[in-house]
């Protein structure tokens, strides 16, 4: 199908947008609050608590492609029927969200079984709804600069949410918390209906050849055979990596290297995010002027050059390392806008618009959790190997410290702008 052309509103934008900030507070309350909050409050041993999250990020990652596949027959039933699948999965992921943090049972065998099962209801539900909500904002359309927006408006209220996520536990308590997340998705879900919606297509079998292409994209890795999918799932990876080795690194970068005052930590992520949302007004603009790749290869540069800076940093450097916070936030911008807008382009180019968007995207996340998942379980080993410790704030250990933090992401970031410019198919046409 041809991409449509219309201009996106600010009203569009924002209606499709505002989905993505209660998925906000789903992911960093998984992720930094669960395990505390089991671990103080019911004396469930960390090793246990550890194990159990990393079988259920496994299971997690590993069901994208086929949630992908199961999104794609959804939609394109009818845009009717999504929606009324995205309230019905809403409700289970709310539910199972809530009774997480509210679990019925004494032994610490209870817990866990009880923790168990819902976490892994959550994680499906979550990643069912996102995959909707990412297949739905690609089958807009439209030209390289309307995708770019559409990413920009997901990414950049996503961001706004991740800010309030990472407050509002911590000063009302996760109830307000898990209340701000369910109201929040029920406006989104209105929003979503009220808003802009993707064209049904009805696809006529023709040929022979049609019905064997048509059997084809049944397979779970028809987007895997695609070129340049493969390279920009390369590139993806790569400077996914470039960006999760600090992510994972940060608070003891901060702690160790920095030496910041306690608490401090809260008002650099603070910075890092609120720039990051801020930056997708620049980063659609240099879009529009520049083009998807070219801009994405600016933002990789950039980004290069402030892990470079960060490598002079030394203790007691407290307003430099604020400005490495808000100048990588401008750089987080790019990294959320600008590759799922290229996925969408592509989806279209290898003539799967409208048909397989969510198997697209399903190995995608896949590929993000695999990034999260590569970077914390070999960055911490490795720098142990090396002979870094937490809280060792002597100079050979610093220089380790910094060395993972800093001088690696750097050459992973120039690796991936290598790929990019020299290997991605028709870069210079986007």
């Amino acid at each position: 199908m041809t991409a449509l052309s219309y201009k996106l509103s600010p009203r569009q934008g924002f209606c499709y947008g505002l989905m993505g900030f209660p998925l906000a507070f789903i992911a960093l309350p998984l992720y930094v609050f669960l395990p505390h909050y089991y671990s103080s409050n019911f004396s469930i041993p960390l090793t246990w608590l550890g194990t159990l999250l990393l079988f259920t990020r496994i299971f997690d990652a590993a069901i994208d492609p086929v949630l992908g596949r199961w999104v794609d027959l959804l939609i394109n039933k009818s845009n009717s029927y999504a929606l009324k699948s995205t309230v019905l999965i809403s409700v289970i992921l709310s539910l199972s969200f809530a009774l997480l943090f509210h679990p019925i049972g004494r032994t610490r065998i209870e817990l866990i079984l009880w923790v168990s099962v819902f976490l892994c209801a959550t994680y499906t539900s979550f990643s069912a709804l996102t995959l909707i909500y990412q297949s739905w904002g690609a089958r807009l359309g439209g030209t390289p600069f309307i995708r770019g927006q559409i990413v920009a408006w997901r990414e950049g209220v996503g961001l706004f949410g991740l800010l309030v996520a990472s407050i509002a536990p911590v000063l009302w308590g996760i109830n307000i918390g898990i209340v701000i997340f369910i109201v929040t998705l029920g406006l989104a879900i209105f929003c979503l209906r009220s808003g802009i919606q993707p064209k049904q297509v009805t696809v006529v079998v023709q040929s022979i050849e049609s019905i064997s292409r048509t059997r084809t994209t049944k397979s779970l890795i028809q987007p895997l055979r695609a070129k340049n999918f493969q390279w920009l799932l390369i590139v993806y990876v790569v400077n996914g990596m470039a960006s999760a080795l600090p992510a994972t690194l940060l608070l003891f970068f901060i702690q160790d290297a920095i030496q910041a005052p306690p608490k401090s930590e809260a008002v650099f992520l603070g910075i890092y995010f609120l720039t990051a949302a801020l930056s997708m007004f620049i980063w659609v603009r240099l879009i529009k002027r520049w083009g998807l790749v070219k801009s994405w290869l600016s933002g990789m540069l950039l980004s290069t050059l402030i892990f470079f800076f960060s490598l002079f940093l030394n203790s007691g450097d407290i307003i430099g390392f604020a400005f490495v916070c808000a100048l990588t936030g401008l750089c987080l911008g790019a990294d959320l806008a600008i590759p799922a807008a290229l996925l969408s382009l592509l989806i279209a180019d290898n003539g799967h618009q409208d048909r397989l968007e969510g198997l697209y995207f399903g190995w995608w996340n896949f590929a993000s959790k695999f990034n999260l998942a590569l970077a914390a379980g070999l960055s911490f080993p490795l720098l142990a190997l090396l002979g870094y410790q937490p809280g060792d704030q002597g100079p050979a250990s610093i220089k380790i410290l910094t060395w993972g933090y800093c001088l690696f992401p750097c050459l992973l970031k120039l690796l991936a702008a290598f790929f990019l410019f020299f290997f991605f198919p028709n870069n210079k046409k986007l």
